[in-house]
């Protein structure tokens, strides 16, 4: 157990890291049908404004916050200037435009850095080590599943319990039909974009104090993980995401730690490099569930009209 708790315990933060991310894809896919390809790379634009932020010498009480708000502005202009002017526009446009965001977005990083890794700043407290029943871990990972647990209950109460949420759920059930009766689409998009943005935001402090490098593509395997995981739940289920985002993070660390575990165990006598294998086993997974369950753990089956 000392063996495995290691990695269990890094498996449940760094899922919880992706369940953040992954919400964002699936508000997205749920009101817009629409895979938003740069939402990973908003994940990384925000750990590199926390980079430059804290550069600047202003204390973590003002950059921690100032680097939310940037982001989830720089997700609400993504979505006026790369998505509204193609909202009645073949959903293949509008896909194209999402890779363009991502693309974009790298780029200017890439300008900005000179293509160098960036060292994320130590935050105190959470970045400090910690032991748990013998195993020796940092505080980051501890707050990651409690903190995301309290974001999803938040973001669920919201969506069901006030007016915002009802919008949001009417447009994700007929776009149409809501648009007709009166709800202000723009403006329940825009919300989906700006809680997306934050939750990556959120993410990417918690992530980049475990991985404490920066740099153009630091959002690509995470983004893509997250995406993993909102199909593996069921695209477009908050609860599904999260789920999904601890099963995948969980599984992915275990294997990591699986050299080690069958080592100590006595199933084999030499390491067989497994970890190798840690990114190839989330795909993996995404295929088995399309194959068994096309529309995930919690994805409810649809009808089309005739």
């Amino acid at each position: 157990m000392s063996t495995v708790l290691p990695y269990l315990l890094s498996g449940i933060s760094v899922g919880g890291q992706y369940a953040l991310i992954a919400i964002g894809y699936t508000m997205v896919y749920g009101i817009l049908r629409l895979i938003n390809f740069a939402h990973g790379d908003v994940f990384m634009v925000a750990g590199i404004l926390m980079v430059y932020l804290n550069a600047t010498g202003l204390p973590l009480y003002v950059t921690l916050p100032l680097t939310m708000v940037i982001t989830v502005i720089i997700g609400f202009l993504i979505e006026r200037v790369a998505y509204k002017p193609l909202r009645n526009a073949p959903r293949m446009s509008i896909m194209i435009s999402a890779i363009g965001v991502s693309y974009f977005l790298q780029n200017m990083v890439l300008y900005v850095t000179g293509g160098l890794n960036k060292v994320y700043p130590t935050i105190p407290w959470i970045s400090q080590s910690v032991n748990v029943f013998g195993a020796t871990t940092r505080m980051v990972t501890l707050i990651t599943p409690v903190l995301t647990l309290i974001l999803v209950v938040l973001l669920v109460l919201l969506i069901n319990h006030t007016k915002v949420g009802m919008a949001m759920r009417a447009v994700s059930k007929d776009f149409e039909t809501s648009q007709l009766m009166g709800v202000k689409i723009n403006s329940v998009i825009s919300t989906t974009f700006v809680i997306g943005s934050f939750l990556a935001a959120v993410g990417s402090i918690l992530y980049f104090t475990n991985y404490n490098t920066v740099i153009q593509t630091s959002g690509a395997m995470p983004g893509l993980k997250a995406f993993v995981a909102a199909v593996f739940g069921g695209i477009g289920s908050i609860p599904g995401a999260v789920v999904g985002a601890f099963i995948i993070g969980i599984c992915e660390n275990l294997i990591k730690g699986l050299d080690l575990i069958l080592l100590k165990a006595g199933v084999i006598r030499q390491t067989l490099d497994l970890t190798t294998f840690s990114d190839a086993f989330t795909f993996a997974l995404l295929i088995v569930i399309l194959i068994v369950k096309p529309t995930g753990l919690f994805g409810e089956k649809t009808t089309d009209k005739v």
